[in-house]
């Protein structure tokens, strides 16, 4: 039997998308502002891994109209969450808190 670490999520296990992703699970949407300060990254480095995830169609990534000023909105997709509770589940597997674990 294979060890359940084979099964995370790549894309999603690196701490910083992760952080990303666990913080869009928690919203319904968020500007990338508050985005970048809830997970503290650079612009530049949330731009990169954002683009990654949206690659993958784990997240969308709207620009609209705020004014005079464009505002760029991210989403979690249902893949995106999908990825992120399964990921979730095989850490709390490997805790030894899965649903085999009393």
């Amino acid at each position: 039997m294979s060890h359940p670490r084979h099964e995370l999520n790549a894309l999603i296990h690196s701490p910083v998308r992760f952080s990303i992703m666990g913080y869009l699970g928690s919203v319904d949407e968020c500007e990338f502002s508050i985005l970048r300060d809830a997970v503290d990254l650079s612009d530049s480095s949330l731009s990169q891994n954002l683009t990654r995830l949206d690659d993958a169609g784990f997240i969308t990534i709207e620009k609209r109209q705020y004014g005079r000023q464009m505002r760029t909105w991210i989403a979690s997709t249902e893949a995106g969450n999908q990825a992120l509770e399964h990921n979730l589940a095989i850490l709390r597997d490997i805790a030894g808190n899965g649903p085999d674990q009393e």
